[in-house]
Formats: structure tokens, sequence, C-alpha cells
């Protein structure tokens, strides 16, 4: 059996260098595990608890929880925006929590990476998104973490696929979720 894991990036940006990452991670995944990049949540309404009415879920958010039910683990790609997670990722992790002690984040394991411009490579918005997903009921791999710093410069050339220490260290990432994955789906 495959372990799926999905991944969501907080960057709407198509030269994103998390969504670059995320492409690489897709690549990268070891045997026995996929990858999976999600794709739409700038189609997702933000959060509102009016229109979060059985039967008439808006579809991308529907999408969304279904993509992330079937998925034994998620991986989430963040910038740093302003110090914080972007509102795209939040507003992702907002769908995921509902319904209330049941949402498709419940009891899943996640882990948080990605990298920003500023030389601790978006750590505290790695901190925030492991916090929304731990209130939301997801289980944060607090042990399992990237942060690449100086993204604008390191990738204005080079591809993250292409930079031997971020293959290296993403490959860790995911070998280490696909191994918390794997556990917990053996219990």
């Amino acid at each position: 059996m495959s372990v799926r894991i999905l991944a969501l990036v907080g960057s709407l940006r198509a030269g994103s260098h998390n969504r670059q990452l995320a492409e690489a991670a897709v690549k990268l995944a070891p045997e026995g595990a996929a990858v999976q990049l999600f794709e739409g949540l700038a189609d997702i309404p933000f959060y509102n608890e009016d229109i979060d009415v059985e039967g008439s879920v808006p579809a991308a958010a529907a999408r969304l929880r279904a993509a992330a039910a079937e998925a034994d683990a998620l991986l989430l790609f963040t910038p740093e925006y302003n110090g914080t997670i972007p509102a795209v990722l939040k507003n992702a992790i907002d769908w995921l929590s509902r319904p209330y002690g049941a949402g498709a984040l419940t009891d899943k394991p996640v882990a948080v990476v990605g990298t920003a411009f500023g030389r601790y490579g978006g750590l505290w918005a790695q901190d925030e998104a492991r916090k929304a997903v731990g209130i939301a009921g997801g289980r944060v791999l607090e042990d399992v973490k990237l942060s690449i710093p100086g993204s604008v410069t390191r990738f204005a050339e080079t591809h993250p696929a292409d930079d031997a220490e971020v293959v290296a260290d993403l490959t860790e990432v995911i070998a280490r979720l696909h191994g918390h994955t794997g556990e917990a789906l053996a219990a």
C-alpha cells in the first residue's frame, strides 16, 4: 500500500519557490509513497460558517476536503508574508478543520516546510502553520522541519530540484513523514 501525501502550497504565484519545492517533493517521493500537489487553493472562498452547510459547501472547498480525507498525511509548503502564514494557507486549514472534531485534518500526520527571502527561511510562518494545524486537529510532526533562507538569491538561477542540499533535505523530510505515516497506518 502506498502512503498518500497531500501537498498544499501557501503561495499562489506561478514562479513561487515554495511551489517549486512542492513540485520537487512530488518527484522525490520514495518508493511506497506518492506526493500529490493540490491545485486550486485560490478558488476556495474564505471560511464562513454560513456557507459551510452540508449539501451546499462550495465546490472548491469540498474538493480540498475530499483530497485531504483521501490522503494519509499532509505536507505544507509556506512562504512568510509579513512575518506570518499566508492567508490562502490559513484558509485551507480553516476549511479542513471542520466539522469540529471530525475535519479532514483530524489525527493526520502533518509536516510544515518552506523557503523565504529572509535569513530564517520563513521560520515564523512555519511555526504559525504548525500551531494552526495542531489546533485544527492535525498531528503535527514537530521534529520534521525544513527552513530554507534566502530564496530569492538562492533560487534566482537554480531550481530547488537542482540544489543538492535542498534535494537531500527535502528527501529526508518526505522519508520521515512517510515513516511517521506508515507507523500510524500500521497501528
